[in-house]
């Protein structure tokens, strides 16, 4: 009876309006669905808030733009412990802060109530004014072929006007730009500084961001560069190159550094790496006439709400395809090794019949962008006329970097005063006159014949140059940060143009679309098996922070680095089963391949297989696209495998398994299937075989029995 009347008091509480606990329902996981999330900027008295569900970035504009707080919404993670300046810039030797106060004493946090009795410096720039605007795209891109991304990103743009103080700085304006993303933890910051002084002034270098952080660990000994740095915040910038082929070693902006003002840390140094500054390693060093605009790199700030490195990796993975859509486009092409208009006419034939989609005149082709003389202009042009007619793309390889030109067009090394001691020894200066040449004369050749693909080996690898008679550049002090902004401009005027661009360095954000997957190039000279279990390595780990569209392998149809005939295709029809794995490994994992040799097949059996395969890749291409969960590396032991997931299609997993044994095995493969967005039940059948049902344990797993052929594999899609 007790019970009961308990109960009736509950229900009549909920409508009398009385408070009562109530269970709050959980907000969807922007991995899974983003729609909830939008941006937002409001204005409260002096308070500005940046949101979109998952971060939020707070601003005081008195007595000067003040960051006061970065929260992660989702984990409640907050990022700030004190108030630094919001930039830096160095100008004619002297250091300027650009927002920013003083006065708060104790460093490791951060009390709302000291907020007031901050000041301004006084030679500081200070807020002169600030406007809210929707996000304009970066690049003028637009989709023109397959691509799982079709849109560019959305979101708010929060711009903050700053005016000198200083006397010796009147009519340097400055500008500082917030973008934050719909659907996606991120903000991306940049600023703008116009000379109106009326004189050239110089400008050393550009800190577009200070943030004062907590720390990720406390040690009482121990240097800023051995102990770790806050995980929960994740820098890229469009300013990387060296040829890593990864986003961290190829990262030229990203400076975790200690905070000596910081007198309570645990560390007795006072060296706890604490303060992120993202500036260019080597100083802007440019020189602003009168009347000039300069806009600095463009940082992206991606927040992570834990450790898995699943989780991270995806979340980066989202990170490019929204910020980058370019990235997600993927046309099936392969590598001719000839320019034979008779050969290229039968391959671009053979592509059109198997259903490939792009020819790439390779290296060793004989193809020369360079040359662009009315003959060679004529000669390629019939030659993507024809393509075209045939709905095929033809596009082409060319060199600027690892080669010599001249003692007048190459590299200066600063410590000799010579030529070589470049990233590859030798290599010429994009701002030399020959380097300039080089950029207009691809131009050139790209407009005049209608090419759609441009694959650019060596592009500008980060050397700087002394040289003081290089027209694109003054001498050592700007030779980097031009350089960059010229292979910038082409890779720009690409990218808009609808141009497809393959380089193997770490331009994504400024409008490349792939980069090598990572191999070592004379493991292709290995036997055929030997290549198998290696590719499914490298596509394991180089599908951690790329997605599958933005990288390609390597299968050598004809001889590549040496091996002979046990390591090469040719004759095709003679390793008709080896060419179907390889062929599955990759369009299974979605990341094309350079198809490198004379033909794609050479008979009607070959030309099925080929077909076949390309068919099925088209079939299930969308999921064949989406991110890659990683199952098991390859060891050649046992059974191996990724999975591909969608909360958003029909298709919510496409599983690829391999087996590198001698032997048929039947194995129990646990499927996690939390970022399918299923939470009960999957339907999953083999092939195209029967759909069974199986339920999810509590950890989101599909748990499956499934034999795997012997030097095999088999695949499995869920529904």
């Amino acid at each position: 009876m007790k019970k009961t009347n308990l109960l009736l008091g509950l229900v009549a509480s909920l409508g009398s309006g009385i408070a009562v606990a109530q269970v709050k329902t959980p907000a969807p996981d922007w991995l899974i669905n983003h729609q909830p999330y939008t941006a937002t900027v409001t204005e409260k008295n002096k308070e500005i808030t940046l949101s979109n569900g998952l971060l939020s970035r707070s601003f005081r504009i008195t007595p000067n733009v003040i960051c006061t707080g970065y929260s992660n919404l989702v984990s409640g993670e907050q990022l700030l412990r004190a108030i630094k300046p919001e930039a830096r810039i160095t100008i004619n030797g002297h250091d300027y802060m650009i927002g920013g106060a003083y006065g708060q004493k104790q460093q490791a946090y951060l009390l709302p109530v000291w907020l007031d009795n901050l000041k301004a410096g006084s030679s500081d720039f200070i807020y002169s004014g600030h406007q809210v605007t929707a996000i304009s795209p970066y690049l003028k891109w637009q989709a023109r072929r397959w691509c799982s991304n079709s849109k560019q990103p959305t979101g708010k743009e929060l711009t903050f006007s700053y005016q000198a103080q200083a006397p010796e700085l009147k009519g340097i304006q400055v500008k500082i730009h917030y973008d934050i993303f719909d659907g996606i933890p991120l903000i991306s910051k940049w600023l703008e500084i116009v000379n109106q002084s009326g004189q050239p002034v110089k400008l050393q270098q550009v800190v577009n961001e200070i943030l004062a952080t907590p720390e990720e660990e406390s040690a009482v000994v121990g240097s800023v560069n051995k102990m770790q740095v806050p995980h929960g915040i994740y820098i890229e910038s469009n300013y990387a190159f060296n040829n890593a082929m990864k986003a961290n070693l190829s990262d030229q902006t990203t400076h975790w550094k200690a905070d000596s003002t910081y007198t309570t840390q645990v560390n007795y140094d006072l060296q706890t790496p604490c303060v992120l500054e993202v500036y260019p390693t080597v100083p802007v060093g440019v020189t602003l006439a009168a009347g000039e605009h300069f806009e600095s790199i463009r940082t992206y700030e991606l927040l992570f709400d834990g450790y898995d490195r699943e989780r991270n990796g995806l979340a980066k993975r989202r990170f490019y395809s929204t910020i980058a859509p370019w990235t997600t486009e993927n046309p099936v092409f392969m590598h001719l090794v000839n320019t034979d208009p008779v050969k290229v006419k039968a391959i671009i034939d053979q592509c059109a019949e198997t259903g490939y989609e792009g020819v790439i005149l390779s290296f060793g082709s004989g193809l020369n962008m360079e040359d662009t003389s009315t003959a060679n202009i004529a000669k390629f042009k019939a030659l993507a006329d024809y393509a075209h007619s045939k709905k095929v793309m033809l596009g082409g390889y060319s060199l600027f970097s690892s080669r010599r030109i001249s003692e007048e067009d190459d590299v200066i090394n600063p410590a000799t005063g010579k030529t070589g001691g470049a990233f590859f020894g030798n290599a010429p200066c994009m701002g030399s006159k020959w380097g300039l040449g080089y950029l207009q004369k691809i131009k050139k050749f790209i407009s005049a014949t209608g090419f759609d693909i441009f694959e650019n080996d060596g592009p500008y690898p980060g050397d700087v140059c002394a040289s003081t008679t290089h027209p694109g550049h003054t001498g050592l002090e700007d030779s980097q940060w031009k350089q960059m902004q010229l292979q910038k401009g082409l890779y720009h005027w690409l990218n808009e143009r609808g141009v497809y661009v393959n380089a193997p360095d770490w331009y994504f954000l400024d409008g490349t679309n792939k980069i090598a997957l990572g191999y070592r190039e004379v493991n292709f000279s290995l036997p055929r098996a030997e290549q198998l279990i290696l590719n499914r390595q490298n596509i394991f780990d180089g599908t951690w922070e790329k997605t599958p569209s933005m990288s390609w392998g390597f299968v050598p149809l004809s001889e590549y680095q040496g091996g002979g005939a046990a390591a090469t295709l040719e004759p095709l029809k003679d390793h008709l089963d080896a060419y179907d794995q390889l062929m599955a490994q990759y369009y299974g994992a979605g990341v094309q391949a350079c198809y490198r040799g004379p033909r794609l097949y050479d008979t009607d059996s070959t030309k099925a297989v080929v077909r076949n395969m390309i068919d099925w890749y088209k079939k299930y291409r969308s999921i064949l696209n989406t991110d890659i969960i990683h199952l098991r590396r390859a060891d050649g032991r046992d059974w191996d495998g990724i999975m591909h997931v969608s909360a958003q299609l029909l298709q919510k997993a496409l599983v690829m398994l391999y087996n590198p044994t001698q032997q048929a095995i039947t194995r129990e493969v646990a499927l996690p299937l939390y970022y399918s967005g299923l939470t009960k039940n999957v339907r999953i059948r083999e092939k195209e075989g029967v759909l069974k049902t199986y339920t999810l344990d509590r950890g989101y797993m599909a748990h499956v029995k499934v034999t795997i052929p012997a030097n095999g594999y088999t695949w499995l899609v869920a529904e």
